[in-house]
């Protein structure tokens, strides 16, 4: 769950860069893996043409909430704006109004955009460009839940009580329109500061609500570190561990939440496209607590495995190799369509509940699905035949495109890593040992921000191992580090 990394903690993180002169060979090799992964480039001139169309005619549903202050919170920049939230309180609980750009008001089923968005799956995200879901007209325009802008969206209703359980919720159709464009940091500082409006003040009420109950029934996350590759003004690229700020947590139990309730909303009604993930098997954690034992772990026996992860300290190089090992645990992801017949497999373990993906319209295909499942099944009425239709085939879908998006961020962070390393092949620099491999051992430098394979001559470097390795090359056309360990 993306949504739901924990990004690596650095005290004093200093960004490693790329030099102006070396970019164009770092943006020929981000072309080069969008075309070995098969990355859909421009639009197909009927598709830009049907985006131009539907734009022009987006019908707006009667009801109308433009009266209600939403606003939205996404990375800086960001313009393919999915979500907009509104809360206030509710007695002891509070009202939560999640705002979803409504696709397929602008979509039409078996048309041009509907064909081609099955093709791509997903917006793939690269350094320099992005090839999105759906034409800009749309994803970053007349969908997009801009500030100012008034908006056809599926509006989430939520009753939460004292505790953040969901009480009662319905889901319609209405006019909005967002009046601010917020972006995590922004919204850490002003609720730091004292200085946020009631509509922030009251998120990080209901996120630590929701994470509190999300330890409760035994949820958890992976915290692997995270790099983020970004792009300076000057045109040069700079990686780092990014650390994390809570207001990311909080927006994200949001989504978590209706995820959660969309699922009930489909197993109710018995008709609709999970979210899944089997719970790690006996032998898994077994194993995992014997590498937990092994690397110093202070583990309870009666302590769930999420509890120990949120415990972990990631400046400890142990626990940061325990973190790469727990990876393990979070096997078998994938979507489970049903019509009819109850599925076996219902939950996400990772989520402890059952959960459905319904929160990203704008740059995830199933959502849209589900959202049309969701909202037909809240007002009574039959789910469209297009969409069960669709349904046994979205699992594949779905499967290749998170893959090819996978694949195509490794390639990019691999390559600017190599550019970062090139002005310092012969240097050494302290890194810790996170996994294992015959002969080899993964290591993780914190600065410059590399993750990568090292030669281990002497075979003496183990799990959590803080060492010293020597950068012996860097190739920015294949994205290859060569490191070595030397003591």
């Amino acid at each position: 769950m993306a949504s739901r990394v924990w990004r690596y903690r650095t005290t004093t993180p200093v960004p490693a860069t790329v030099d102006v002169e070396d970019v164009a060979a770092l943006v020929a090799r981000f072309a080069a893996v969008r075309a070995e992964q098969h990355v859909p480039e421009a639009f197909p001139p009927e598709v830009l043409a049907e985006a131009d169309d539907a734009a022009a005619h987006v019908a707006l549903p009667d009801r109308d909430e433009t009266a209600v202050p939403f606003c939205t919170i996404d990375p800086p920049g960001s313009m393919d704006l999915d979500q907009a939230l509104h809360i206030e309180r509710d007695g002891d609980g509070h009202r939560v109004r999640y705002a979803i750009a409504d696709v397929p008001a602008v979509v039409r089923p078996g048309g041009a955009i509907d064909v081609e968005a099955r093709r791509r799956g997903t917006t793939v995200y690269c350094p320099d460009e992005r090839a999105p879901l759906h034409p800009p007209r749309l994803s970053e325009d007349a969908a997009s839940l801009l500030p100012g802008q008034v908006r056809s969206a599926f509006v989430w209703d939520l009753r939460l009580d004292a505790t953040g359980e969901v009480t009662a919720h319905d889901l319609y159709r209405a006019r909005v329109r967002s009046t601010d464009r917020l972006d995590y940091a922004q919204v850490q500082h002003d609720v730091d500061a004292g200085t946020a409006d009631e509509r922030l003040v009251l998120l990080k009420q209901v996120g630590e609500r929701r994470i509190a109950l999300e330890r409760a029934r035994g949820g958890a996350s992976l915290p692997l570190p995270e790099q983020q590759v970004d792009q300076r003004d000057d045109g040069g690229y700079t990686v780092t561990f990014r650390p994390p700020v809570p207001a990311e947590d909080w927006n994200a139990q949001l989504s978590l939440m209706t995820g959660m309730v969309a699922a009930r909303i489909m197993l109710d009604g018995r008709v609709g496209l999970l979210r899944t993930m089997p719970a790690p098997d006996g032998a898994a954690l077994a194993r995992f607590r014997r590498q937990a034992a092994a690397l110093g772990a202070d583990w309870p026996t009666d302590l769930p495995y999420g509890e120990l992860l949120r415990r972990l300290d990631l400046a400890d190089p142990r626990h940061l190799a325990l973190v790469h090992e727990a990876t393990s645990l979070f096997r078998g992801a994938g979507y489970t369509p049903f019509d009819g017949e109850l599925p076996t497999q219902q939950e996400h373990a990772a989520v402890a509940a059952p959960y459905a993906h319904v929160t990203a319209p704008l740059r995830r295909l199933v959502d849209r699905f589900g959202l049309v499942v969701c909202a037909a099944l809240a007002a009574g009425e039959e789910v469209p035949a297009w969409v069960r239709e669709a349904l046994p085939e979205l699992p594949g879908i779905m499967r290749g495109a998170d893959q090819r998006a996978s694949a195509v961020e490794r390639a990019c962070t691999d390559a600017v890593e190599a550019a970062v390393m090139g002005p310092r092949v012969g240097q050494t620099f302290p890194a810790s040992v996170v996994d294992r491999k015959e002969g080899r051992v993964v290591v993780q430098l914190s600065d410059p921000a590399i993750l990568g394979d090292a030669a281990d001559p002497a075979g003496r470097a183990d799990l959590g191992d803080r060492v010293t390795v020597r950068c012996t090359g860097a190739d920015v056309t294949t994205g290859k580090v060569a490191l070595e360990v030397t003591s």
